[in-house]
């Protein structure tokens, strides 16, 4: 797993709270955590920041961590997902080992937890509709009301927990429910639901049961079941710990150690399985990969690293308290790990012609490039230069203010690891448009260099007209206008803040190299930003995807370069 070891270093409230378990000899100095998705949907960011802590916090303390999947509703849940669950944690860095587990592999024992709560007076068969049942629930400040089926014999519900199990009963007609207290100031403690019946094939059980545990009845009994030391949830699940507690305590198991910390939160996105499976269905975007999209899969098609993600979460470290994470942090940890690892490419996007009238007609030479100024073991390579080449459109102004560094007539420039140029002359269309500008080139200054030491203070990047490849470039941008996608006005859901600009497609002209890239390759275009190499790329027709722009700084020191 590498660099997994530098995840979560800094000090936090958990790591305090196992370092404190195990100078105190407690769980016989185990520390064993899991990471336990629902095979609902495909896993996001937030779920990064789960796994980074889980597998991190087993790795650094000499431990164990589960991949365990809580499939308990099978109206929800397909092996798609299971697949994308298995491939996102691996592709993060961490193993699971031989420890792989579902909630179903469970089924059987749950069963016989729930007839002992039964048997012991702690559940019962309630025939009350689910809108019954929340109607009796109360609120937060008015008490909840006794079911009349609360006070049924064991045997009778004994007889009809096993008659839901057989199937004699229709969905809904029968739920099974934990007997706790009805006036309890935390609604979760009012006689919550813990098995239902849904008549539905499970991905993984197909037709064994027609009735399925609720998450908060299996939850505890997995951990518990696994060994499970510190059970590590988000912050929604701190008023469901006295359930997790009670179920355990009153069944007389193991009892692992239940601890929330905060959920991670970014802006100009949405993390709700719901609402991010709504942006599929609804084709707001291309699938759960879409590169526009918060999930791990969007964001490795997106162009993000493994490290830029782990560097991520251990920046914004592990708290107890809500907040919200500008995703500028998210990109900037792209932009520090890919500015050490991307190889560095021109590729020209607004393409003007330049002709070099002094070179000779059919002479061609390759020109050496580093591949990465942050690391010479890249090494370097050849590009091909002549006569004719692309340049940036916005890199020629006919008429240019004072102070502008770029090519303008008369003026001269450094083209990238090649010559210098002198603009002798502007060629226009009808309209008046410039459709080409005619230079002179220095042989003395190949490289970029010359031996008077003459300096320019504009340096462009170019591609040879002759060997460019053209590429399918895709500009991503944000998926939501508003910081906040919630912020909708009354009558409207989150979809209203959707960006119509969040993606382009357009065309460049690259080095010939980029032919050759393959799948997730990233690269830095030369004053573009970073783009990666997208599953649709052929050698035929490379496709890249912008991953994030460039800093202010890094394009500015680019030009001087």
């Amino acid at each position: 797993m590498s660099d997994s070891k530098e995840t979560y270093k800094g000090s936090n409230f958990i790591r305090n709270i196992i370092i404190k378990d195990l100078e105190e000899g407690k769980n016989e100095g185990r520390v064993h955590t899991r990471f336990p998705p629902e095979p609902n949907g495909y896993l996001h960011i937030g779920h990064a920041k789960s796994i980074c802590l889980n597998f991190g916090m087993a790795e650094e303390f000499g431990g164990m961590c589960n991949l365990r999947f809580d499939d308990t509703n099978p109206l929800k849940e397909d092996t798609e997902y299971v697949e994308s669950i298995r491939r996102d944690v691996k592709w993060l860095g961490f193993d699971w080992e031989d420890r792989e587990y579902f909630a179903s592999d469970y089924f059987g024992k749950f069963y016989e937890y729930a007839i002992q709560l039964v048997k012991d007076g702690y559940a019962y068969v309630d025939d009350l509709t689910a809108e019954e049942i929340r109607q009796h629930r109360g609120s937060l400040t008015e008490a909840g009301k006794e079911s009349p089926f609360r006070n049924r014999s064991a045997e009778e519900n004994l007889d009809l927990l096993e008659r839901m199990r057989k199937g004699e009963f229709k969905d809904g007609e029968k739920v099974l429910r934990a007997k706790i207290d009805m006036s309890s100031p935390n609604i979760n403690m009012r006689d919550p639901v813990i098995y239902r019946i849904a008549h539905a094939e499970h991905h993984n059980t197909g037709g064994e049961w027609c009735i399925y545990p609720m998450y908060d009845f299996a939850h505890g009994l997995e951990d518990s079941i696994e060994g499970i030391t510190h059970s590590l949830c988000t912050l929604e699940f701190e008023d469901h710990r006295p359930l997790y507690d009670w179920f355990l305590e009153k069944l007389g198991v193991y009892h692992p150690q239940q601890i929330e910390f905060a959920r991670l939160n970014l802006t100009n996105t949405v993390m709700s399985k719901r609402k991010l499976l709504k942006l599929v269905q609804d084709k707001y975007v291309n699938g759960w990969d879409d590169p526009r999209m918060p999930t791990i899969a969007g964001l490795r098609r997106r162009g993000f690293t493994p490290e830029s993600i782990r560097m991520f979460t251990d920046i914004i470290g592990v708290s107890k308290s809500n907040s919200i994470i500008e995703y500028s942090l998210l990109e900037n940890c792209l932009r520090d790990d890919l500015n050490k690892r991307a190889h560095r490419r021109m590729a020209v996007l607004d393409p003007l012609k330049m002709v070099i009238v002094n070179y000779p007609e059919g002479q061609e030479e390759l020109l050496e490039a580093e591949n990465n100024p942050e690391n010479e073991a890249d090494g370097k390579r050849m590009i091909p230069f002549g006569r004719e080449l692309y340049i940036e459109r916005e890199d020629f102004m006919e008429n240019p203010p004072k102070k502008y560094f770029r090519l303008s007539p008369g003026g001269e420039i450094r083209l990238k690891h090649a010559y210098y140029v002198k603009c002798v002359d502007v060629i226009k269309d009808a309209d008046g448009n410039v459709t080409e500008v005619h230079c002179t080139y220095d042989p003395a200054s190949r490289g970029g260099w010359t031996e008077d030491g003459r300096k320019v203070k504009g340096t462009s990047h170019w591609v040879s007209a002759k060997h460019a490849v053209k590429c399918e470039v895709r500009m991503y941008d944000n998926l939501f206008t508003r910081e906040n996608p919630d912020d909708v006005e009354e009558g409207k859901d989150f979809t209203a803040n959707i960006n119509p600009d969040s993606l382009k497609i357009t065309e460049c002209w690259g080095e010939p190299a980029l032919a050759e890239a393959v799948e997730f390759t990233s690269f830095q275009f030369m004053r573009q930003g970073y783009f990666v190499a997208d599953p649709d790329t052929t050698k035929e027709k490379p496709v890249f995807n912008r991953t994030v722009s460039l800093k202010d700084s890094w394009a500015k020191e680019q030009q001087k370069s």
